[in-house]
């Protein structure tokens, strides 16, 4: 279920401006996906060049590319135990965010997003509701007025049946992933299942967002509401930014 649309120029263009708020002494959470890959990069090349900063990785990809690009790491309890640093700024991408609609502003909607393309969303949201800020990353095929992507919901193996039949009484139709290249489902890092949930055009994600969590079986879904500090939309010509 991993997004495409914008080129990778757009992408890394929206990575790079974001990985440019980033300042010394920064725990920084690093999202996964493409658009998220060259934020961290970027961070990277400035670790390199002797900005200190450290990562908190949302996903198996992300620790690998961040540990590939020299960025040292802290595990999420060490960050926001009670003597963590804590996490000043979390870098994420999306596979839908929410403009609110032609002439209005996206403080409307609190930039609301769909995430979990890459089955990640749980560990994303941990970081990213942790950080004091949160940098959605995205280019403008990711961009809609209202959300109306199917929404990604990581379940207990053992609730699949029970968060199917709750999905359909709450007007959605879900899906078991299956993976591209072996037989079977998809298994998040953290070994759950993920239920592609179609409901259409969502008119209040607030309320859709509180039923799922409130679903017995249910790990995390991928609506994120009230969480984007800033959007970073990369474009043809540079990277526009939308503070929510």
């Amino acid at each position: 279920m991993k997004t495409s649309g914008g080129s990778d120029a757009m992408k890394r263009r929206a990575g790079e401006s974001a990985a440019e708020r980033v300042t010394d002494g920064d725990v920084v959470g690093l999202g996964t996906g493409s658009t998220a890959a060259h934020a961290i990069r970027r961070l990277g090349d400035r670790v390199d060049a002797g900005l200190d900063a450290r990562g908190v990785p949302t996903s198996f990809a992300s620790r690998e590319l961040a540990t590939d690009r020299g960025i040292p790491l802290i595990d999420l309890d060490e960050a926001i135990g009670p003597d963590g640093p804590g996490i000043d700024l979390a870098i994420d991408g999306a596979d839908q965010v929410a403009t609110g609609g032609e002439g209005s502003e996206i403080s409307e909607t609190g930039g609301a997003l769909i995430k979990g393309g890459g089955a990640a969303h749980a560990r994303e949201k941990l970081v990213d509701a942790a950080a004091d800020r949160f940098l959605v990353v995205a280019d403008p095929s990711k961009e809609s007025p209202r959300l109306d992507r199917s929404v990604p919901v990581e379940v207990l193996p053992a609730g699949r049946t029970a968060v199917a039949a709750a999905v359909r009484e709450a007007g959605g139709e879900p899906t078991l992933r299956r993976a591209e290249r072996k037989d079977g489902p998809v298994v998040t890092d953290n070994g759950n299942l993920v239920l592609d949930c179609a409901f259409g055009e969502l008119a209040d994600p607030a309320a859709l967002s509180a039923t799922l969590s409130a679903t017995p079986g249910v790990v995390e879904h991928g609506l994120f509401v009230g969480l984007a500090d800033e959007i970073h939309v990369g474009t043809d010509s540079g990277v526009r930014v939308d503070e929510v």
